[in-house]
């Protein structure tokens, strides 16, 4: 018999019993041996992580897109850790999955019903690719807009709004408090709420964050560059060359010093642009793939920033910004590691 499965069975049992009212032992089987160690064991929103003994270590992603509420026996004589892994991602799906742990020899039996968090859907818009002029061309261009220059792009899908705290806190598991205490403001709250955008996010929040999400969905999310954010703030192949996204006139799809009572809003409560994307001028700025480099005069297509350079751009203004900061041509950057009220995240979904 292979002790270390053996071991690792009687954990996932004794887990059950620990950690879940739920959980029931069957009365007519023996109970745990004393001499089985465990050193942890964890349930979270991301992931089962079994500890056994000091070095054996098991983990398995919850995976939302499959249905919930299954159920799972392992009474294999010698079972692999590979089918122990497949048991548990079939078994723990977003929403409540049912276990039932058989060790190997029979000797002990738990069930109990877990839940393992919400599912998680982010809304995306279709941006269907097009060439465009990039930079500045009205009468307020600061020097880091220019010059313009073409630029081709792929279709892509981008995110209608900004990420909200209630996706953040499905995904990351805190919430915009602890964001904030992490920040080093545990005072400065600036607006709370399931709809309200999530900041205080670095760049490095953001691609933790994206490497989390797509562990759970099994899907491609990223952030876009900074050729894909200009050409869906201006509308894509819609656009009808407005100064601000969606509007010439800031206060109809922006919030910002002016209006915004210096606070955030929720997502998606000014108007959108030509695309139907929210807020891509004001309530938050916007984290880029990019890293910040000077614009030349040269055409490119799907252009992807400068290969060298440690700053990474920020686009789009916030709650905060001026009407300047939030035309669609502004730019801004900033150490990836930064974390301020009014640096959000946005995601485009790879194909």
């Amino acid at each position: 018999m292979n002790r270390k499965i053996y071991y690792l069975l009687i954990a996932i049992a004794a887990m059950c019993i620990t950690l879940f009212a739920t959980c029931k032992k069957d009365e007519k089987k023996n109970d745990v041996p004393d001499d089985v160690k465990v050193t942890s064991v964890s349930l979270d929103k991301d992931a089962l992580a079994l500890v056994v003994g000091e070095t054996e270590t098991l983990t398995a992603t919850v995976l939302p897109e499959e249905a919930a509420n299954k159920t799972v026996t392992w009474e294999s004589s010698d079972p692999t850790v590979a089918e122990v892994v497949e048991g548990l991602i079939t078994a723990l799906k977003q929403g409540t999955a049912t276990i039932t742990v058989t060790t190997v020899d029979g000797n002990f039996s738990a069930t109990c019903s877990v839940e393992v968090g919400e599912n998680i859907e982010i809304e995306m818009i279709l941006v269907e690719g097009g060439t465009f002029t990039m930079g500045c061309s009205d009468d307020e261009c600061y020097e880091r807009e220019l010059p313009t220059h073409q630029v081709t792009v792929s279709s892509f899908q981008i995110s209608k709004n900004l990420v909200t705290q209630k996706q953040w806190e499905t995904i990351m598991g805190r919430t915009i408090a602890e964001q904030a205490e992490l920040a080093g403001y545990p005072d400065g709250l600036y607006g709370v709420g399931d709809d309200y955008p999530v900041y205080y996010v670095s760049w490095d929040d953001a691609q933790k964050f994206i490497q989390k999400l797509n562990a759970a969905t099994g899907k491609q999310y990223r952030l876009a560059t900074e050729a894909e954010w200009e050409y869906a703030a201006r509308g894509g192949n819609k656009s009808q060359g407005y100064k601000y996204s969606g509007s010439n006139d800031i206060n109809e799809g922006a919030w910002y010093d002016e209006n915004s009572e210096l606070t955030t809003h929720p997502v998606g409560t000014k108007a959108p642009n030509e695309l139907g994307i929210y807020d891509m001028s004001g309530n938050l700025w916007e984290w880029c793939h990019d890293r910040y480099g000077e614009y030349t005069d040269e055409a490119q297509t799907n252009p992807q920033g400068p290969a060298g350079g440690f700053n990474r751009v920020l686009r789009g203004g916030s709650w905060y910004s001026t009407a300047a900061d939030c035309r669609v041509s502004d730019r801004g950057d900033f150490t990836p590691s930064y974390r301020i009220f009014d640096y959000g995240v946005r995601l485009v979904l790879v194909p």
